[in-house]
């Protein structure tokens, strides 16, 4: 695979017990939750379970872990948080920090319930003004927080945010899908009402996992409608979580894998992990910025995700990306990372940038590879021979 730099995208670089897991799962297995009461349906079910409960703990997501409703990933997830939360002529805050799986949902709320969207001002180093937040929040119902922005590499105060929105009788949903399996600090804690979340990037599980944790007390209505395996007789969907918000067949060969991933994040030390994570994104951020020609885009942001995204001076992302991957080896990410308002931020948004992002296979060698790639692809442009 050469330098795999991508994992803010997917951890395509799995500990073998993932897919051991989820061969293992279809092999010895491969039956549905709540499908059925014979023994493969109920080992499914149980499997579920174990599931739903490693998640809490490597998040931090107490009480019921019911609570916890399967979902395809985070998208699914912001989704059904946002469209079971938010009624005609309600008043939304997002943040220029925010993903297309926010800012999309967003647009066509307001425009087919005409709910009032609001836009928390971002900077280049990941700072908000919480005097803006808490006039943007006054009378909103619904605030999402980015744990951690897939292009900077930053966090937002979670907890200072969800003072604020929740004195004003708002819901705080967090988009987890960067910080998941990188912190260990509870998001719960920090006044998360609601997490999004996807299975395939920190938390190390395969494509198509992911899920929602809903505070108890607090109900999202059910964003899509079908069979759950019990309450057949009713028209509409259970009451009870997670049912109310799982219609149809998930995945469970994927959730497999995902326990695996969450087992092996709890066995290794999720902050043990992201601490060697970190200190090669400062070493990685330290030589790309002695690199003529390359603009460092990400702050050094100690407490943030392993992102380290840059723009080239006499090359577009595009291009930079391309070498970087056939001459060199080194997989990156080019482009908007379906953030455009950060890009807007940074004065990117025409052309992008390449993102460089670390994960818990990463090693020195990796750092040190891409730094020479990067030299050697721009040096030549950057620097022309007289």
């Amino acid at each position: 695979m050469g330098h795999y730099m991508d994992y803010a995208a997917t951890s395509a670089v799995r500990p073998p017990e993932v897919a051991e897991a989820v061969a293992g799962f279809l092999l010895g297995v491969g039956c549905t939750p709540g499908r059925g009461g014979h023994s493969g349906a109920m080992e499914a079910a149980r499997l579920a379970f174990r599931c739903r409960r490693e998640l809490g703990r490597i998040m931090g997501l107490p009480g019921d872990p019911g609570r916890i409703a399967f979902m395809q990933n985070a998208t699914h997830a912001l989704n059904t948080s946002l469209w079971g939360l938010l009624d005609e002529g309600d008043t939304l805050v997002v943040s220029q920090y925010d993903h297309n799986a926010v800012l999309r949902p967003s647009h066509y709320l307001s425009r087919e319930r005409g709910v009032k969207v609001r836009m928390l001002s971002g900077s280049p180093d990941g700072a908000v003004d919480l005097d803006e937040a808490g006039r943007l929040l006054d009378g909103a119902r619904v605030l999402v927080v980015n744990a951690a922005s897939n292009v900077l590499g930053t966090t937002m105060p979670l907890r200072a945010l969800s003072r604020i929105a929740h004195a004003a009788g708002a819901v705080v949903v967090v988009d987890a899908a960067q910080s998941a399996g990188h912190s260990s600090r509870s998001l719960s804690a920090d006044g998360a009402d609601v997490v999004a979340f996807t299975g395939h990037k920190g938390l190390l599980g395969p494509q198509g996992t992911g899920g929602l944790w809903v505070r108890d007390g607090l109900e999202v209505r059910s964003f899509l409608s079908g069979g759950t395996g019990g309450d057949s007789r009713r028209r509409r969907m259970p009451a009870a979580m997670p049912d109310r918000l799982e219609a149809g067949t998930g995945n469970p060969p994927g959730l497999a894998g995902l326990l695996a991933g969450c087992r092996f994040l709890a066995g290794r030390g999720v902050d043990t992990l992201h601490a060697h994570e970190m200190a090669l994104k400062a070493e990685l951020l330290d030589g790309l910025s002695s690199v003529p020609g390359i603009r460092v885009l990400s702050p050094p942001a100690p407490d943030g995700v392993p992102v380290v995204t840059v723009a080239a001076t006499d090359m577009d992302a595009a291009s930079l990306a391309g070498l970087l991957d056939r001459e060199h080896g080194i997989q990156t990410r080019a482009g908007l990372h379906c953030a455009p308002e950060v890009h807007r931020i940074l004065g990117t948004s025409g052309e992008g940038a390449v993102r460089f992002s670390l994960g818990w296979a990463s090693t020195r060698d990796d750092v040190e590879a891409s730094v020479r790639a990067v030299d050697a692809v721009v040096r030549p442009v950057a620097v022309p021979v007289v």
